[in-house]
C-alpha cells in the first residue's frame, strides 16, 4: 500500500511589513463640486483635507518607525546581557584558574586571598575613576555654555558704556 505523501511543509510567515502610506490620488483638475472652474473655498477646503491627511499619515509612519526602532533596540539589550551573564561566568572561570595555578605553589587559601585582593584593588581603581566621571557630570547644567553667555552680557554691557 502507497504511504500517505507528506504535508507540504508551510512557508513560516512573512516578516511584519512596514507602514506604507495609502497611494496618494493624482491632483484633481476640477473642483471638488464638479465644475471646472473651482472656488477659492473649494480649494481652500480641499487643501486643507489633504494637508490634514498627509500630516496623520506622516505621523503614523513615524510612529511606526519609533515603535520598529524601539523593538530592535529592546532585542540589542537583551543580547548585551547575554554578553554581560557570559563575561561573567568567563570572568570567574578565570578567577578560579588563578587560584589554581596560585595553588600550586601556595597553600589553596592564601592563593585566594591574593586572587581576592588583585581583585579589591582594580575595584577601588575602577570606583575612583567612576566618581572622577560623577564630578564632572554633575551639576547637570551646562556651564561652559552659562560662562559663554555671561561673557556676552558684560561685552554688551561694556560696549554700551562707550
Amino acid at each position: 500500500m502507497p504511504a500517505a505523501p507528506e504535508p507540504a511543509a508551510s512557508a513560516p510567515p512573512p516578516p511584519p511589513a512596514a507602514y506604507v502610506p495609502p497611494p496618494r490620488e493624482a491632483p484633481s483638475t476640477s473642483s471638488p463640486a464638479g465644475t471646472e472652474d473651482a472656488s477659492v473655498g473649494d480649494l481652500v477646503k480641499e487643501l486643507s483635507e489633504q494637508s490634514s491627511t498627509l500630516a496623520r499619515q506622516e505621523m503614523r509612519l513615524a510612529q511606526l518607525e519609533v515603535q520598529e526602532k524601539a523593538k530592535r533596540a529592546g532585542v540589542a539589550v537583551g543580547v548585551f546581557a547575554a554578553a554581560g551573564i557570559a563575561a561573567f561566568f568567563g570572568v570567574a572561570a578565570l578567577l578560579v584558574a588563578a587560584v589554581a595555578v596560585l595553588d600550586t605553589t601556595l597553600v589553596t587559601w592564601f592563593s585566594a586571598a591574593i586572587v581576592g585582593v588583585v581583585l579589591l584593588v582594580i575595584a577601588g581603581v575602577a570606583a575612583l575613576a567612576g566618581k572622577k566621571q560623577i564630578e564632572q557630570a554633575t551639576p547637570p547644567v551646562p556651564e561652559q555654555a552659562i560662562g559663554s553667555v555671561k561673557r556676552d552680557v558684560e561685552t554688551v554691557k561694556s560696549s554700551a558704556k562707550h
